[in-house]
């Protein structure tokens, strides 16, 4: 154990862990902190650092090089994590630099020894010299092209700033990048879901602007509201309220339905639609690949008193060994996740480009599968927490291009609208789809892509 303080060093563990078992700081963090039994207050340091530090890692790297003088492929891993802890606090919260040097050179020591901290104390001493302007600057004078200066003072990597920018020309608001990269590294409020017909809003609570059952607090931590609602109160972003609820009222419901969650893990999604199909005397089953996240299904639905097959197969068989069986199914398919940088920061530094082309393949596999588990007249909802054109539009007009007029597009934005409390800004693509992008910097939700499609009878 080093010598920082108790607060840095679960920060430090945590981003340790991140980078060296691909550890996810949202699951992690909040364990770490009941372990550790911090104060409120350093509870609420812990987790801005940590949070603050991954978002702003890519920046903070290039800090680091310059600064350092060589590259930060030649620094060992711990010891620049702890670098990277210690400018995040010079350059980004009000910590005084003498307790930022100190904590981050003792946590640098502990992981390096002797000289490791000698080289922290090098490098985190010439950061300070500098105002967090001067280091913008800096950054800015050596970066090769605008889109690296740009990935670079933002923090994204630059095919990420590049998808970003192609996906918002497609709906003529390419001049929005600029805000949309800074809402990506802004801290988002909390947002809770009531699950329709089982539980209501709470008394004091902000609603949402656009989900009919999304709710924000006005304060305090929502654990102790959701374990005494038994998780019919929920923590859900509310860009993923809208995903589900586009699919179970793009159309009034019939009684009996037979309703399908393809890739239903964690299982938020899957807690709506058992609450939807409760209250509509429709069927439910869902389906997760992975043994562990299926029982995390399994959790997120025990509040909703509706029996939910839940089964644990490939996604791409499992719809196509039932041809024509379902009124509705949910496709969540797994992507990049880049629609959620703002609540998992580290997932921009863990995909590459290259990663792409296998998703895309894996979503388009997914979708031909739900289409012919669907029933004549049925509808799928094609979702991504990703906004990249490869993972929506274009997998949906290949999915088009096969089966031509068997499939019919209904306006995805026309049905979030109806859903919603206010009308929200969802411009039309130029492609002419119904497909519906939802934004961090425009809606406040993560960058969530719903596509409804119907087979026609």
């Amino acid at each position: 154990m080093s010598g920082a303080s108790p607060a840095r060093q679960v920060a430090f563990d945590t981003i340790r862990a991140v980078h060296e078992s691909d550890a996810y700081a949202n699951l992690l963090l909040p364990r770490a902190l009941a372990r550790a039994g911090l104060s409120t207050a350093d509870a609420a340091l812990t987790t801005e650092l940590t949070y603050g530090t991954l978002r702003r890692q890519g920046t903070y790297d290039a800090v680091i090089g310059l600064a350092a003088d060589r590259s930060i492929h030649d620094i060992d891993p711990p010891v620049l994590d702890a670098l990277r802890l210690g400018v995040h606090q010079l350059l980004s919260t009000r910590v005084a630099s003498h307790a930022a040097v100190n904590e981050s050179v003792e946590l640098a020591r502990s992981a390096g020894g002797r000289g490791a901290a000698g080289f922290a104390n090098a490098v985190l001493r010439r950061v300070a010299r500098d105002t967090p302007g001067d280091w913008i600057t800096h950054i800015e004078q050596s970066a090769r092209s605008d889109d690296e200066r740009l990935g670079l003072t933002t923090s994204h990597p630059v095919w990420v700033v590049r998808a970003f920018r192609r996906a918002l020309a497609a709906e003529g608001r390419a001049d929005e990048l600029h805000a949309l990269l800074a809402a990506d590294n802004a801290s988002p409020r909390v947002t809770m879901a009531a699950l329709p017909g089982i539980a209501e809003v709470p008394d004091g609570a902000r609603r949402t602007p656009f989900s009919p059952v999304g709710f924000r607090l006005e304060g305090g931590d929502p654990e102790g509201l959701i374990t005494s609602s038994g998780g019919t109160l929920r923590v859900q972003d509310e860009g993923s309220q809208l995903a589900a609820l586009a699919l179970t009222r793009a159309v009034p419901v019939r009684a009996g339905e037979r309703w399908l969650d393809l890739c239903a893990g964690p299982g938020g999604k899957t807690a709506v639609l058992a609450a939807e199909a409760l209250a509509h005397g429709a069927i439910l089953e869902a389906n997760e690949v992975s043994p562990a996240r299926a029982g995390l299904v399994r959790q997120a639905i025990a509040g909703v008193p509706l029996r939910v097959e839940v089964s644990e197969q490939d996604g791409r068989v499992r719809a196509a060994a039932s041809p024509d069986a379902y009124d509705r199914i949910l496709v969540d398919a797994p992507c990049t996740g880049l629609g959620a940088l703002r609540r998992r920061p580290e997932a921009r530094w863990r995909k590459a480009p290259t990663d792409v082309p296998e998703l895309t393949a894996l979503q388009g596999d997914l979708l031909r599968a739900a289409f012919t588990g669907l029933r004549p007249g049925g509808i799928v909802a094609y979702v991504t927490c990703s906004p990249h054109l490869a993972e929506t539009a274009s997998v949906v007009a290949d999915l088009r291009r096969e089966v031509g007029d068997q499939i019919e597009e209904l306006d995805a934005r026309a049905v979030i609208r109806s859903v919603s409390h206010s009308e929200p800004d969802l411009p039309e693509p130029a492609d002419g789809s119904g497909r519906a992008q939802l934004w961090p910097h425009r809606h406040n939700t993560d960058a969530m892509s719903i596509t409804l499609l119907r087979k026609r009878a």
